[in-house]
């Protein structure tokens, strides 16, 4: 059995002024909304992935489900808002109205949220619990299809591949958080 997890494609809201942390948070509700770029060439360990894969899962936003359409042409998908990224928090502090470039306010509210700061936005365990139930999903769909790939998002993706860890699946390399990589973890029957 096997389960693929690759990261959606670059995302085609590229808007990157500097901006304040209030105005991120509309920055990230763009990024949500917009699919990604088309590729001339994908991964080849990602498109062989794809290829043999029974099943396809995404989530529910559009840079996952334009992704699969690109890597898959006109396949049938398993969508489900489950496999969504997680989120950061916003806080509701103004920052003397410091603007920096939205990958900035990404890294630091990331960084905030990960040592426990969750204002208004699921937990570091939260989304821990969530991979867990998201990765028992995946599991019941490789034993009912053998290959099957989810196409989801780079943090979330990692927290799943350390769920399938925890209980045995097998990966050759570590989850990587690039755009269009795959990830493989297997299970002997």
């Amino acid at each position: 059995m096997e389960i693929s997890l690759v990261r959606h494609g670059k995302s085609i809201w590229a808007e990157n002024k500097a901006i304040t942390c209030k105005e991120f948070k509309d920055w990230v509700l763009k990024y949500d909304l917009n699919g990604v770029f088309e590729e001339e060439i994908y991964p080849t360990a990602t498109i062989k992935k794809i290829t043999i894969a029974k099943v396809i899962i995404t989530s529910d936003l559009e840079r996952s489900i334009k992704s699969a359409e690109f890597l898959k042409p006109n396949c049938v998908t398993y969508l489900d808002q489950l496999f969504r990224e997680t989120e950061v928090p916003f806080p509701n502090i103004n920052f003397l109205g410091l603007k920096l470039k939205p990958k900035i306010w990404a890294v630091i509210l990331r960084c905030i949220w990960l040592v426990g700061y969750s204002r208004e936005c699921e937990s570091l365990s939260a989304a821990k619990i969530r991979a867990e139930r998201a990765s028992k999903i995946l599991i019941k769909f490789a034993q009912e299809h053998n290959n099957i790939v989810l196409i989801g998002h780079g943090f979330f993706n990692i927290l799943i591949a350390k769920e399938l860890q925890k209980i045995g699946w097998k990966s050759n390399k570590k989850p990587s958080s690039k755009h269009w990589q795959s990830n493989t973890y297997s299970m002997n029957n």
